[in-house]
C-alpha cells in the first residue's frame, strides 16, 4: 500500500495553523503569555527556547490536553477554543511526546496499530463477532500499518517486543504510530531526544521525508539549535513562555534578542 501524499498550499493559501493571543497558566503561574504565530501548509516550523519555555505546554493547547485561558487555536480554517484530543486526532492532528509512550511488552507492529483506534468505524459487537465489515477494516488499518513501517525502515523489527529494541528505535516507532493515522499536521515533542549523532541524522531525514514526501504539515520541538536551523522552514522562539522570534532561520538566529535569551547560552 502507498502512502498519500497531501499537497502544499500556494503561498496566497491561509495558514494551516494560526495560534492567537493564547495564554495558558497553573495556580497563577504563567506558562504562555498572549502568543501568537502562524504555521504554513507544508512547512516545517520548530519551537525553540529554554527549559520551561512553555513549549511542550503550547502543545498540549494544539492537540486537546489543555485547554487555553485565552486565545484560540484556528486549524484548517476553523477556530476553537477548546478542543477534545480525540477530536483533534480525527481532524488530522497527531502528536509524540518526549517521553515514549509505547506499550513496551507489545510488538512494534501492535503498537502502530493503536496509532489507529481512534479511527475505526466499525463497533465492538462487529469486530468481537468477526463480521465481514469489521474484517475488511481490520485488513485496510494493517495495510496501512505496514506500508508505516516500510516507510520508516521498521519492517526488521515488525515482530520484536517494543521493550527490547534500542532507544533510537523506540522513537521511530513512536513516530510511526503518530503517523499511521495519515494527520495533516504532526506535532513533535522533542523528537531527536536522548540519541547520538547517527540516530539524530536518521531521524532527521525520516521527518524531511515525511514534510517532502507525503506533504505533511511537522511542528517540532528541538534543542539542537544546529539542526533546527537545517531542518526548519520556520522557527519560532519562546522564553517564559513569551514569543521572542519569529521567523526564517538565517533572521532568527542573527536577532539580538534571541541571541541574549538562548542562543547565546548553547555552544
Amino acid at each position: 500500500m502507498s502512502i498519500p501524499a497531501t499537497h502544499a498550499a500556494s503561498p496566497s493559501a491561509p495558514p494551516l495553523l494560526d495560534v492567537r493571543g493564547v495564554s495558558l497558566s497553573f495556580k497563577g503561574v504563567k506558562a504562555i503569555s498572549d502568543l501568537s504565530f502562524s504555521v504554513a501548509r507544508g512547512e516545517i516550523c520548530a519551537l525553540i527556547g529554554p527549559n520551561g519555555a512553555g513549549k511542550s505546554s503550547l502543545l498540549n493547547v494544539l492537540n486537546g490536553v489543555y485547554v487555553a485561558d485565552a486565545g484560540e487555536v484556528v486549524f484548517q480554517g476553523e477556530h476553537f477554543r477548546q478542543i477534545e484530543p480525540i477530536d483533534a486526532a480525527r481532524r488530522g492532528i497527531a502528536r509524540t511526546f518526549q517521553n515514549n509512550a509505547l506499550f513496551r511488552k507489545m510488538s512494534t507492529l501492535d503498537n502502530v496499530l493503536t496509532g489507529l483506534a481512534r479511527h475505526t468505524r466499525s463497533g465492538l459487537l462487529s469486530q468481537a463477532l468477526r463480521l465481514p465489515g469489521a474484517r475488511r477494516e481490520e485488513a485496510r488499518l494493517r495495510e496501512k500499518a505496514e506500508a508505516i513501517l516500510d516507510f520508516l525502515d521498521l519492517q526488521a523489527y515488525r515482530d520484536f517486543t517494543v521493550g527490547s529494541l534500542a532507544y533510537g528505535i523506540q522513537k521511530r516507532i513512536e513516530l510511526a504510530r503518530a503517523l499511521v493515522s495519515s494527520p495533516t499536521l504532526l506535532l513533535l515533542d522533542e523528537p531527536l531526544a536522548g540519541m547520538n549523532a547517527r540516530e539524530k541524522a536518521e531521524m532527521s531525514a525520516f521527518v524531511r521525508d515525511i514534510n517532502r514526501d507525503l506533504g505533511i504539515t511537522v511542528v517540532l520541538i528541538e534543542h539542537d539549535v544546529g539542526i533546527v536551523l537545517s531542518l526548519s522552514d520556520h522557527v519560532v522562539v519562546l522564553d517564559y513562555g513569551r514569543k521572542i522570534g519569529d521567523g526564517a532561520p538565517d533572521a532568527v538566529k542573527s536577532d539580538a534578542a534571541v541571541i541574549s535569551a538562548y542562543l547565546g547560552a548553547v555552544h
